[in-house]
């Protein structure tokens, strides 16, 4: 058995090791059984698994993982930037007035304060909001202090789109996906909505997204987000 630590790279032999985590901590009980806790290292996800169902991965399948990862960030960039140039070429920039050009951008892209649980998340979002040329303030925010202090941060910033982001899921066992006490974190994107929702009611003048993999996205939908994760309970990559 592979002497496991914290940041180590695995994968879960009862899920045909489809995704990689990092593990985040390790838990032992009163019988002295080791158990992990696990983010995933691409996909917005926290879970809890047992030392048994667990095989460390090798850094070069990492490498190779990671590779494939970054590929399909490039491709969806890409995508983005094509589609705004082929706008361009259509003329919709000619017929708008002077004023609402802004050099390669159709208007003048949005204000973003941007707020994740996980640093290394949110650094890979930033490289992908300068590459789009938005501005953006990224803060590094447990999801359960988000609801403290996410009023205070909107008023500092006054941003047009907020995003909260982190990561989430349904608690093993629980089939009961009304109950909001069997998410990880959902609650805590919910109660952060609402504190938006009380800085700016208006929908079309604050635009939220919120969630991360298996959230509660009807709650945050309910609670005054414009945008949710993740419906149907599915799994939510590292960009939102």
């Amino acid at each position: 058995m592979d002497d496991l630590k914290v940041g180590d790279i695995v994968a879960r032999k009862s899920y045909d090791y489809d995704i990689l985590f990092k593990v985040t901590d390790i838990i032992i009980d009163s019988n002295n059984k080791r158990s992990f806790i696990l983010k995933g290292t691409n996909l917005r996800i926290i879970a809890d698994s047992p030392e048994g169902d667990l095989k460390k991965v090798p850094i070069n399948k990492v490498s190779q993982f990671n590779n494939i990862f970054n590929k399909e960030i490039n491709r969806i960039v890409n995508n983005i930037l094509m589609e705004k140039k082929e706008k361009d070429y259509k003329g919709l920039m000619r017929s708008l007035p002077e004023y609402t050009r802004d050099g390669n951008h159709f208007g003048k892209p949005g204000k973003v304060l941007h707020l994740d649980g996980d640093g290394e998340y949110i650094d890979v979002c930033l490289r992908v909001y300068e590459q789009l040329d938005i501005e953006v303030i990224g803060k590094i925010v447990d999801e359960k202090e988000q609801p403290s202090v996410v009023g205070s941060l909107l008023r500092e910033h006054n941003p047009d789109i907020l995003v909260l982001t982190g990561h989430d899921s349904i608690h093993k066992g629980k089939e009961d996906f009304t109950d909001i006490e069997n998410y990880r974190h959902s609650k805590y994107f919910v109660e952060s909505v609402k504190e938006a929702r009380r800085y700016e009611s208006s929908m079309d003048e604050l635009v939220i997204f919120a969630g991360a993999c298996q959230s509660f996205f009807e709650a945050m939908i309910k609670a005054g987000a414009n945008f949710a994760s993740s419906p149907h309970r599915t799994l939510v990559e590292c960009i939102p």
